[in-house]
Protein backbone atom coordinates (compact mmCIF):
# COMPACT_ATOMS: atom_id res chain seq x y z
CA UNK A 1 0.00 0.00 0.00
CA UNK A 2 3.19 2.53 0.81
CA UNK A 3 4.31 2.07 -2.95
CA UNK A 4 0.64 3.08 -3.57
CA UNK A 5 0.82 6.03 -1.85
CA UNK A 6 4.43 6.59 -3.00
CA UNK A 7 3.45 6.52 -6.95
CA UNK A 8 0.16 8.68 -6.24
CA UNK A 9 2.79 11.63 -4.27
CA UNK A 10 4.56 11.31 -7.36
CA UNK A 11 2.02 11.61 -9.77
CA UNK A 12 1.02 14.74 -7.89
CA UNK A 13 4.26 16.22 -8.20
CA UNK A 14 4.37 15.51 -11.97
CA UNK A 15 1.22 16.61 -13.06
CA UNK A 16 2.04 20.24 -10.58
CA UNK A 17 5.17 20.47 -12.66
CA UNK A 18 3.66 19.90 -15.98
CA UNK A 19 0.63 22.33 -14.96
CA UNK A 20 3.71 24.78 -13.92
CA UNK A 21 5.48 24.44 -16.93
CA UNK A 22 8.78 23.13 -15.53
CA UNK A 23 9.02 20.25 -17.78
CA UNK A 24 10.18 22.70 -20.58
CA UNK A 25 13.51 23.30 -20.59
CA UNK A 26 13.24 26.54 -22.00
CA UNK A 27 11.58 27.69 -19.25
CA UNK A 28 14.71 26.75 -17.04
CA UNK A 29 17.45 28.16 -19.09
CA UNK A 30 15.33 31.45 -19.59
CA UNK A 31 15.21 31.47 -15.67
CA UNK A 32 18.94 31.49 -15.77
CA UNK A 33 19.61 33.96 -18.76
CA UNK A 34 20.15 36.83 -16.44
CA UNK A 35 21.42 38.88 -19.54
CA UNK A 36 18.78 37.47 -22.13
CA UNK A 37 15.34 36.45 -22.35
CA UNK A 38 14.89 36.43 -18.37
CA UNK A 39 11.85 34.74 -16.86
CA UNK A 40 11.12 34.98 -13.09
CA UNK A 41 8.04 32.08 -13.65
CA UNK A 42 10.77 29.24 -11.73
CA UNK A 43 11.25 31.68 -8.63
CA UNK A 44 7.46 31.70 -7.84
CA UNK A 45 7.27 27.81 -8.72
CA UNK A 46 10.07 26.88 -6.31
CA UNK A 47 8.57 29.79 -3.72
CA UNK A 48 5.52 28.10 -3.93
CA UNK A 49 7.84 24.86 -3.35
CA UNK A 50 9.20 26.14 -0.27
CA UNK A 51 6.20 27.45 1.39
CA UNK A 52 4.30 24.05 0.51
CA UNK A 53 6.96 21.57 2.23
CA UNK A 54 7.87 24.05 5.07
CA UNK A 55 3.70 23.74 5.86
CA UNK A 56 4.42 19.55 5.69
CA UNK A 57 7.28 20.06 8.19
CA UNK A 58 5.11 22.00 10.45
CA UNK A 59 2.17 19.46 10.31
CA UNK A 60 4.67 16.92 10.52
CA UNK A 61 6.96 17.87 13.59
CA UNK A 62 3.24 18.30 15.29
CA UNK A 63 1.90 14.51 14.63
CA UNK A 64 3.38 11.57 16.51
CA UNK A 65 3.87 9.15 13.32
CA UNK A 66 2.92 9.80 9.94
CA UNK A 67 0.12 8.72 7.80
CA UNK A 68 1.25 5.76 6.25
CA UNK A 69 4.66 4.73 7.93
CA UNK A 70 5.58 3.31 11.46
CA UNK A 71 7.89 6.54 11.95
CA UNK A 72 9.37 10.06 10.43
CA UNK A 73 12.47 9.69 8.63
CA UNK A 74 13.70 13.07 9.47
CA UNK A 75 16.85 14.40 7.66
CA UNK A 76 19.86 13.66 9.75
CA UNK A 77 22.88 15.22 8.03
CA UNK A 78 24.12 18.58 9.14
CA UNK A 79 28.16 18.73 7.55
CA UNK A 80 28.56 20.20 4.14
CA UNK A 81 31.46 18.04 3.37
CA UNK A 82 32.73 17.69 -0.63
CA UNK A 83 30.50 15.09 -1.66
CA UNK A 84 27.58 17.48 -1.03
CA UNK A 85 29.31 20.52 -2.72
CA UNK A 86 30.40 17.85 -5.73
CA UNK A 87 26.68 16.73 -5.80
CA UNK A 88 25.47 20.10 -6.15
CA UNK A 89 28.09 21.47 -8.48
CA UNK A 90 27.51 18.44 -10.69
CA UNK A 91 23.28 19.00 -10.53
CA UNK A 92 23.71 23.07 -10.76
CA UNK A 93 26.11 22.01 -13.90
CA UNK A 94 23.83 19.75 -15.56
CA UNK A 95 20.48 21.62 -15.07
CA UNK A 96 22.09 24.76 -16.86
CA UNK A 97 23.54 23.09 -19.94
CA UNK A 98 20.14 21.11 -20.18
CA UNK A 99 17.26 22.53 -18.42
CA UNK A 100 16.26 19.60 -16.65
CA UNK A 101 16.54 17.63 -13.95
CA UNK A 102 14.97 14.46 -12.39
CA UNK A 103 11.47 15.19 -12.05
CA UNK A 104 10.88 17.35 -14.71
CA UNK A 105 12.61 14.90 -16.66
CA UNK A 106 11.13 11.80 -15.79
CA UNK A 107 7.68 14.04 -15.79
CA UNK A 108 8.24 14.90 -19.60
CA UNK A 109 9.05 11.21 -20.65
CA UNK A 110 5.58 11.62 -22.06
CA UNK A 111 6.41 14.44 -24.30
CA UNK A 112 9.10 11.90 -25.66
CA UNK A 113 11.38 14.61 -26.67
CA UNK A 114 15.04 13.66 -27.81
CA UNK A 115 16.62 15.51 -24.89
CA UNK A 116 14.60 14.04 -22.28
CA UNK A 117 15.02 10.60 -24.32
CA UNK A 118 19.05 10.83 -23.74
CA UNK A 119 18.89 13.11 -20.66
CA UNK A 120 17.24 10.29 -18.65
CA UNK A 121 18.73 6.99 -19.54
CA UNK A 122 22.09 9.14 -18.92
CA UNK A 123 20.95 10.02 -15.38
CA UNK A 124 19.71 6.65 -14.49
CA UNK A 125 23.53 5.41 -15.74
CA UNK A 126 24.68 8.21 -13.64
CA UNK A 127 22.65 7.25 -10.36
CA UNK A 128 23.91 3.69 -11.12
CA UNK A 129 27.29 4.42 -11.13
CA UNK A 130 27.27 6.82 -8.05
CA UNK A 131 26.13 3.71 -5.64
CA UNK A 132 28.49 1.36 -7.40
CA UNK A 133 31.10 4.13 -6.89
CA UNK A 134 30.09 4.68 -2.98
CA UNK A 135 30.46 0.81 -1.95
Amino acid sequence: MTRLWNFAAGVVFGVGLIIAGMINPAKVLNFLDIAGLWDPSLAFVMAGAIAVTAIGYRIGRTRARPLFDETFRWPTATAIDWRLIAGAAIFGVGWGLVGLCPGPAIASLILAAPATLVFVPAMLIGIWSAVRLRR
